[in-house]
This record gives structure tokens, sequence and C-alpha cells, in this order.
């Protein structure tokens, strides 16, 4: 059954604007369909992701990827990466692992909206319109949020990042299920 539907509003958009950063990948790029690797029915990795020109006064990264389009009221949070260093200007390909095990030393991920840690890859319902991933790299004015840990949900994350992010990244690839 095909859901007759706009797709939702850009989330960043919504916020309050800060200054751009570079957000580059070896593995997605603007406005191109995720390749299989990076699907839920396929390789579920998680992206290489490199980012570049944030601010000198930048203490911490976080990293997330959202996909508004999905069909509920408040999106899907697919990966959110927090305790990121200010010396940490990339991750591999499959960082987003379940076991953090592809992360560096203080990073941690929070439960994905699948209710697990770590990287879940698209999966939005056959025959719904091109869905939108945000991956957002920000760079941040702490070295950490307070209250924050693997157990704080992405919200609580997104909500800090509003009142701590010097500088935002974003590549946003789509994914549209076919049925083929």
């Amino acid at each position: 059954m095909a859901l007759d539907r706009p797709q939702a509003p850009a989330p960043y958009d919504l916020l309050p604007q800060v200054p751009a950063m570079t957000l580059t990948s070896d593995d997605v790029s603007d406005g191109q369909p995720l390749g299989d690797e990076f699907i839920m029915s396929g390789g579920n990795s998680s992206p290489q992701l490199s980012w570049s020109g944030f601010p000198s006064g930048t203490q911490g990264f976080v990293v997330s990827c959202f996909d508004p389009d999905a069909p509920t009221p408040s999106g899907f949070w697919h990966w959110t990466v927090a305790g990121l260093g200010a010396d940490v200007t990339s991750l591999p390909r499959g960082a987003g692992a379940p076991d953090g095990s592809g992360l560096p030393a203080g990073a941690f991920q929070l439960r994905n909206d699948m209710g697990q840690p770590g990287y879940v890859g698209a999966a939005p319902p056959e025959g719904d319109v091109a869905h939108r991933y945000f991956f957002a790299v920000h760079a941040i004015d702490v070295p950490a949020f307070d209250g924050v840990d693997e157990t704080a949900s992405n919200t609580f994350v997104a909500f800090n990042l509003v009142f701590h992010t010097l500088a935002r990244g974003l590549l946003v690839p789509t994914y549209q299920n076919t049925g083929r």
C-alpha cells in the first residue's frame, strides 16, 4: 500500500541557525540513494564520515543520523554518537557496530529508535515517499553534556545540541523502498 503524504520539513531548518562546517563521506552523497550496505536489509553498516572547518573553540563532536520522513510524528533516530573528542575528525565505515568497537576511545552510542545501541540502516515502508537521512556532525562548546551517557535519549542529546552547537555539517542521502 502506497502512503500518500509529503516529506517532513528539514529538521535543522527549524532550529537556530549555526555556522556550517564540512561533512564528507567516501560512502554517501547528498541527494543520492544509500547503497545496500547502509540499509537495514543489506549490510546495515554505518558509512564512513569525515569533517573539517569547525571553529577553534570546539571541545567535542556529536554525530547523528535522523530520518524526519519516517511515518511517525517524531521521525526516526538511526544513530547518535557522543563523547567524540575535539581531536576526532572522522569515523570509519562500520563505526556504528552495536558493540562500539569501531569508535574512538571515550565515544559511545545511544540506543537508536529500534531500541538497540549503534547504527540501524534505512528501512522505510514499501511505497512510501523517498526518505532523507540527515547525517550530521555538530561541533560543540563543551567536552560532554551533563547527564548524557548510553542511557540518554536521542531527543535529550538533540535538545542539548541546541544550546551547545558551534557549527554543523550535513550530508543527506536518500532511500526509497520500491519493493524490488
